[in-house]
């Protein structure tokens, strides 16, 4: 897989993607990243990429043509990439999105920075990707947060069975986790996990998972599994 960022800040790049699971896909050659600077591409001797907003406001709004010619540069058109832009208006990232941007060969994300970006360079990317309903100083951090779900989904990053049971691949989230000591601080790890019984172990799981995510996170499941609560 190859991967592209589109910056004003490059130097933010491989960062935490360095480090980890999504270090060692990068090592391994699962997939090449870069990251490019949109000053490249700027405009005049300043190299300028932003100007003032038509119809006032605040701050500055990044300009088409820099971007434009960026992606012309990086993923032409006919070239198969798939073209991101980070923007919190944009479809709410989830695992299955994950999933499917894994299994893409050329990925492209375009970072806005101060104000946002000029509204034509919507009509030249395939996706707009939110990673939550809060306003970041840019996209870098999200499309940081995007890459690693994605890299860790490489085969050959992580075993196959590491990604099975994790939260969301399922539609829930994931149950509960315990390690040693089995006594800590005046709690104690489940008998039945100690049990030996893996068909009792792996109902108790799913138990626990789906009280889990009814109690923190509703919103993934249906009426009829919320029950009358």
């Amino acid at each position: 897989m190859r991967i592209d960022v589109i910056t004003l800040f490059p130097g933010i790049f491989p960062g935490p993607l360095a480090e980890s699971i999504p270090g060692r896909a990068l090592e391994q050659g699962l997939a090449e990243l870069q990251a490019h600077d949109l000053r490249e591409w700027g405009i005049g001797k300043h190299r300028s990429v932003d100007d003032y907003p038509y119809g006032g406001g605040a701050g500055m709004i990044l300009r088409p043509e820099p971007v434009a010619e960026a992606l012309d540069a990086i993923a032409p058109a006919d070239s198969g990439a798939f073209r991101i832009l980070l923007d919190p208006g944009g479809e709410p990232f989830r695992q299955a999105r994950a999933h499917d941007l894994a299994e893409r060969q050329h990925l492209v994300f375009v970072c806005p920075r101060y104000e946002g970006i000029d509204d034509r360079v919507r009509s030249m990317v395939d996706l707009e990707l939110s990673v939550g309903d809060f306003v970041l100083s840019g996209g870098e951090i999200a499309a940081l947060a995007v890459i690693d779900a994605v890299l860790r989904l490489l085969p050959g990053a992580i075993e196959d069975a590491s990604t099975e049971d994790e939260s969301f691949s399922a539609g829930l989230l994931e149950y509960p986790q315990w390690t040693r000591p089995p006594q800590f601080r005046g709690r104690s790890v489940p008998e039945i996990l100690t049990s030996g019984n893996h068909g009792a172990v792996d109902a108790w799981r799913h138990e626990q998972a789906f009280e889990r995510t009814k109690r923190n996170r509703p919103d993934l499941l249906t009426e009829d599994e919320l029950g009358d609560d």
